[in-house]
């Protein structure tokens, strides 16, 4: 499964900030977007979040991009992503 999300690097606290639509999330990251710090942050936050191994998530576009396709094992769920 691919899940859209909108990073906005360099903020206070890592944390969903909403839902565009069924497929797309925007969220905050604290990491800085500098030597890919703000990509592993990213992969971290989703794997916590999703209760999915780290080594599952992949960054398919967007590796350098504020917007990010993330191949997600099929059948992952994403009620626990949810806004702050």
């Amino acid at each position: 499964m691919i899940l859209t999300v909108q990073v906005k690097p360099g903020a206070s606290k890592t944390k969903v900030v909403s839902w565009r639509d069924e497929g797309t999330v925007v969220i905050a990251l604290a990491a800085p977007p500098v030597d890919g710090k703000a990509n592993r942050a990213l992969i971290v936050f989703l794997s916590k979040q999703l209760r999915v191994a780290k080594s599952l998530i992949t960054i398919k576009r967007g590796q350098s991009g504020r917007v990010k396709h993330i191949e997600l094992p099929d059948g992952t769920s994403l009620d626990h992503l949810t806004g702050s």
